[in-house]
C-alpha cells in the first residue's frame, strides 16, 4: 500500500494551491524521484505546467504534459489527466478532483487540498476511500 498525504492549505487560491504543489515537485524531484501531477483538465495541465518554469527564480524543474505516450527520457516530471503510466507511480501528486486510478501501484500519493468547500468534499471522499482500503494517512494543515 502506498503512503499517502493530505495537505490541506488555509487558502482558497487555486495559484497557492498550484505554487504549494511546484514546491513540493521541485522537492521530490530533487530527490530523484519520479512525479506524475494528475489534474482535471488540459487548461490546468498548461497552468501548472508554466508554474514549474516561473514559480521560483533558479529553479529548474524538467516537465512535460504527457500525451498518453511515455517519453524516452525517464527523469523529468509529467503533468497529465490520464492513468498514471507504470514507470511515474513513485510518487503521484493529486491536484485533481478524482481519485487516481490505480493508487494502490504508486509508492507514494500526495493529495493537495485548498480550503475551498469544493476541494474538500472531494477530499474527504477519497480520505474514506484511503481509509476503507487500510490504508495510514497522515495529514498536513498548512
Amino acid at each position: 500500500m502506498p503512503e499517502i498525504t493530505f495537505y490541506v492549505l488555509n487558502s482558497e487560491s487555486l495559484y497557492d494551491r498550484y505554487f504549494f504543489a511546484c514546491r513540493l515537485i521541485e522537492k521530490a524531484y530533487k530527490t530523484g524521484k519520479f512525479c506524475y501531477i494528475l489534474l482535471d483538465n488540459l487548461e490546468q495541465c498548461r497552468r501548472l505546467d508554466d508554474m514549474l518554469w516561473t514559480f521560483r527564480a533558479g529553479s529548474f524543474i524538467p516537465h512535460q504534459i504527457f500525451n498518453g505516450i511515455s517519453p524516452d527520457i525517464t527523469s523529468q516530471v509529467l503533468i497529465g489527466t490520464e492513468n498514471v503510466p507504470p514507470d511515474w507511480q513513485n510518487v503521484v501528486f493529486n491536484l485533481s478532483s478524482q481519485l487516481p486510478h490505480a493508487w494502490q501501484n504508486a509508492a507514494r500519493v500526495l493529495e493537495i487540498l485548498d480550503n475551498s468547500e469544493v476541494t474538500k468534499i472531494g477530499g474527504r471522499e477519497r480520505y474514506r476511500i484511503y481509509k476503507q482500503a487500510g490504508v495510514e494517512l497522515v495529514t498536513h494543515k498548512i
